[in-house]
């Protein structure tokens, strides 16, 4: 996998960056000047990252996989230490399917009903592989969604949830906390010297 360089990136126009941010050069970004990307986040090939008004928002320590696609007029948010696993979609604007409106972005809007909704992805979450998220939604710190999973409502605090649609079905641990906490230690140290 082949790196965006700094310059690379700053010729994209990325609002901003930070420190060991390896993005794919074979991933596909839209609309730069509206995704902001934090410290150690790694973006894999074959992504799409297409920011609408609301932008995308991407924490310290951040992994989004092969494949995996976060688009929509709305804000989209990664909080810190979240891993996004392949063929994860996140979707901030989502098409009326009812049949009360017509559907698709080559449709002028005032023939469609669009629904733009903001989606937090909290610290400590992980998304299992070929998940669904839709707007509106918010996903608490700590959860853990299972593979194949449509997320259609809000998830709360250290949840375990699966299924279509997406269910609480346990606890997760909180053993991560402390593990953070030894990491921002060694960090730094590390800064120091």
């Amino acid at each position: 996998m082949a790196w965006l360089t700094d310059e690379q990136m700053r010729e994209m126009g990325f609002a901003c960056w930070g420190n060991n941010a390896k993005l794919s050069d074979k991933a596909s970004y839209y609309n730069c000047k509206d995704i902001r990307i934090g410290d150690n986040v790694r973006v894999d090939d074959f992504c799409v990252l297409s920011a609408g008004i609301g932008g995308i928002d991407i924490g310290n320590y951040v992994h989004i996989a092969v494949f995996s696609s976060l688009m929509g007029a709305g804000n989209i948010s990664l909080d810190d230490f979240c891993n996004i696993s392949s063929r994860v979609a996140i979707y901030s604007s989502n098409d009326d399917y009812s049949g009360a409106a017509m559907t698709n972005p080559t449709v002028p809007p005032e023939f469609t009903r669009v629904q733009h909704a903001d989606v937090l992805i909290g610290r400590h979450v992980i998304i299992g592989a070929g998940s669904i998220v839709l707007p509106g939604v918010r996903l608490e710190e700590g959860v853990a969604m299972g593979a194949l999973s449509l997320v259609k409502n809000d998830c709360k605090s250290y949840g375990c949830y699966a299924g279509i649609p997406a269910k609480r079905i346990g606890e997760r641990k909180r053993d991560l906390l402390e593990l953070e906490k030894q990491l921002t230690e060694v960090t730094l140290v590390a800064h120091r010297t």
